[in-house]
């Protein structure tokens, strides 16, 4: 049908042009619209391509065409000219297809009306043509017989109205339901039939199992059993044709023929036409063994190979035809490679940033204009502008060549979305028990990528208050300048204290050229503490607990003077719900000494994480932590609240056991964390179920570290992305003392 109609319209193109010819290079006096009966003319006229006033030109008149066709409305369109006065009068002569003004189901059991309408796209008021009505016929067909109706018979009855409209019924006769009885293939011996059939999601009848023919299924098996074949060597495979044989009135039998050819084994490549890459450069692509099998599948995935490795290197039109040269039983491929212009990037344009700017969407391309096309720093800097947090993950690429070189202009097109969050929540652990939170952030701040929040955090054990900054790019460069303030008060109900502090914070950065995805950051910060005791009797009661807290408790505000440095390199495909790569932080403090301030101490922190995609979707995440924190100068123990607690959710989080409760009395002045994730997205990425492994310990002293101490704990939870944030919740089972801890986070990724 679609044959049919663009010759259609090229016959009338061809006539309109050659009739008028004499017309062309006049002015359009004036544009009228002929035989418009339910369509406003004015309509008509916006889709034109030429306006009053304009020289007539063949090739707009030749796109208005295109453009009327496409709207579906017109079962024929043609343009003519008339000489008026100093110009010519253009007559677009239009015949509408009818209206739908009715339709009726008749005989739809099986198929309920609500499924219709999210089938059909025909509704009162919609155009009817030929193409809309074998389009209703195909999908209702296709629906009955998912439903094993696979001789349901439809008609569609038409009765014409005045002023072009339609009265449409359409009538199923569905007969009944059938189930297949056995399945038969003639002519395989290599393969027997139930290795076939294993291979076929289409299955006979059971008792378990309904058997229903469905067509759509059936023709998905018939490919994967020709992948089969070929994938074991025999590439002149052919499947079908099949027959449906009834047997009875409710079942019927397939009879699927094969024709399996001779196997192929693998007998060498060669390969022509290549001057940019050595032939011995693209053999090595190539993994699959003299005298194996060929396997057509593990073939074409080679080739893939091959065309990934000219694309990385600007050959966006190269060409590689396969010739197979069968000598007996082995098959020999010849490889012709026509290799093309090599691709320069002209410009790059970027459309749909309406509140971003553009400066911040080209910070994140790892390609420039004059560069040589590459597929994967291209493919790298659709990744970047997505893990900005403010375009939709449908960020469209394309590529317009230019010129006869080849080169091009790259297209990029983006999708706003909503970048500033004002929201509460409310959680719980097994802590602070019940928890909340209330925040306003905005991530793009003027559009320049700037972010800035305001949070409280609240519960049973917890004030947080805390106002940030960041500009990643000050002053259009690579250099990072953060800042923030804050208060927070927390209790430590198991260790019979409570500690309050408020401070602030200033830090740089800057990506670090050499070393890919890596960036350090230096920051200061300068706070003041104040301890107090909550259970003075517990506490001098509990022989474990610490003593440094009576003499800390006694003090006013004293304050603490910090200079940090971290160095972080982050590989991630999505920062969201990562497949693949690694984060790798690590983290040093400096506190008091030459910087002043009433606390000395050193403080060590590095950790990586390790994304894997293993098998269909299932994500691999591991996890190792390590801390060390040691007092110097005047300080004979480090800060309390800066030891290590572990427990629970968190960095120092670990799964089946309360919050803050692994370790020394006092908190521990060594850790180490281990987790492990395997990650299954539920449909899509918005939604991941998980299963985890978590152990750890913490420590005073290292010879007090042992693997076999490890607090180990394992369980399942769920991902949610969610307009508020991820929200993550896992059940966790405690192997060392056994008993079940729920776990309920906001913000973390996995």
């Amino acid at each position: 049908m679609r044959r049919i109609i663009l010759c259609s319209i090229l016959i009338l193109l061809l006539g309109c042009l050659v009739q008028n010819l004499y017309a062309v290079g006049e002015t359009i006096y004036e544009i009228k619209v002929i035989g418009a009966v339910n369509i406003d003319p004015e309509l008509v006229t916006s889709a034109l391509s030429f306006r009053v006033g304009d020289t007539l030109d063949p090739e707009a008149v030749a796109k208005s065409i295109r453009n009327l066709y496409r709207m579906g409305i017109f079962s024929d369109i043609q343009v003519e000219s008339e000489p008026y006065r100093t110009g010519v009068t253009i007559l677009i002569k239009i015949q509408e297809n009818p209206i739908v003004s009715s339709i009726e189901y008749i005989g739809f059991k099986a198929v309920k009306q609500e499924r219709i309408d999210e089938l059909v796209n025909v509704k009162v008021g919609s155009y009817w043509s030929e193409g809309v009505k074998n389009q209703l016929l195909n999908k209702l067909k296709n629906e009955y017989a998912t439903k094993g109706f696979s001789n349901a018979e439809i008609q569609i009855f038409e009765s014409r109205l005045p002023n072009n409209k339609i009265g449409l019924k359409v009538q199923v006769n569905e007969g009944k339901k059938v189930s297949i009885k056995q399945i038969t293939f003639v002519g395989n011996s290599y393969f027997e039939d139930k290795t076939l059939q294993k291979k076929m999601k289409t299955k006979p009848a059971s008792f378990l199992r309904s058997g229903h023919f469905e067509q759509e299924k059936f023709d998905a098996d018939l490919q994967a059993l020709t992948a089969f074949y070929k994938k074991n060597g025999f590439i002149d495979v052919v499947i079908g044709p099949y027959e449906i044989q009834p047997l009875g009135e409710k079942y019927i039998e397939i009879v699927i023929n094969v024709y399996e050819g001779t196997k192929y084994n693998f007998g060498g490549i060669t390969i022509e036409g290549n001057d940019f890459f050595s032939s011995e450069e693209l053999q090595d692509i190539f993994t699959m063994k003299i005298g194996e099998p060929f396997d057509q599948e593990f073939f074409d995935n080679e080739i893939r190979k091959i065309y990934t490795k000219y694309f990385d290197e600007g050959f966006i039109y190269v060409s590689i035809i396969p010739n197979y040269v069968k000598e007996g039983d082995q098959l020999i491929v010849n490889l012709k490679i026509n290799e093309n212009n090599r691709a320069r990037i002209h410009q790059i344009h970027i459309t749909g940033n309406r509140k971003t700017k553009e400066k911040v969407i080209r910070r994140q391309l790892e390609v420039s204009p004059g560069d040589y096309f590459r597929q994967t720093q291209v493919m790298r800097s659709q990744q970047n502008i997505y893990n900005l947090g403010f375009f939709e993950q449908d960020i469209r690429l394309d590529y317009t060549p230019i010129n006869k070189d080849g080169d091009i202009d790259l297209q990029l097109d983006v999708i706003d979305r909503a970048s500033g969050t004002a929201n509460g929540g409310v959680g719980y652990n097994s802590q602070d028990k019940f928890v909340g939170q209330l925040s306003v952030s905005q991530n793009n701040l003027f559009g320049n990528n700037w972010s800035t929040s305001l949070t409280w955090e609240f519960g049973g054990n917890t004030q947080n208050f805390e106002f940030a900054f960041t500009n990643p790019n000050l002053l259009d460069t690579d250099i990072l300048l953060g800042s923030n303030l804050y208060y927070t008060k927390k209790t430590w109900s198991s260790f019979y204290y409570e500690i309050y502090t408020r401070g602030a914070g200033i830090r740089v950065g800057q990506t670090i050229p050499w070393i890919d995805k890596t960036r350090a950051v230096a920051g200061y910060s300068l706070y003041s503490k104040k301890y107090r005791i909550t259970n003075m009797n517990a506490i001098m009661a509990d022989s474990t607990a610490n003593a440094n807290l009576i003499e800390l408790s006694k003090l006013n505000w004293r304050y603490t003077s910090v200079f940090s440095l971290t160095l972080s390199r982050d590989t991630r495909d999505n920062v969201f719900f990562p497949t693949k790569g690694s984060q790798f932080t690590l983290y040093s403090e400096v506190a008091g000494g030459m910087f002043g301030g009433d606390f000395d101490y050193f403080k060590e922190i590095a950790q990586v994480n390790w994304y894997m995609d293993t098998w269909e979707k299932l994500i691999l995440r591991t996890k190792w932590r390590f801390c060390y924190v040691t007092p110097y100068g005047r300080s004979k123990d480090a800060p309390p609240d800066e030891k290590f607690y572990l427990g629970g959710t968190g960095a120092d989080g670990i799964r089946g056991f309360p919050d803050s409760s692994i370790g020394p009395a006092g908190g521990g002045t060594r850790a180490i964390i281990f987790s492990t994730e395997l990650g299954y997205p539920l449909g899509t990425d918005q939604i991941i179920a998980v299963a985890f492994f978590d152990a750890g310990n913490s420590y005073n002293k290292m010879r007090d570290f042992n693997f076999l101490n490890f607090k180990k704990g394992t369980g399942l939870g769920i991902r949610i992305r969610s307009p508020f944030g991820l929200i993550g919740f896992d059940y966790a089972y405690n192997i060392n003392d056994g008993g079940w801890e729920p776990h309920l986070q906001f913000g973390t990724t996995f």
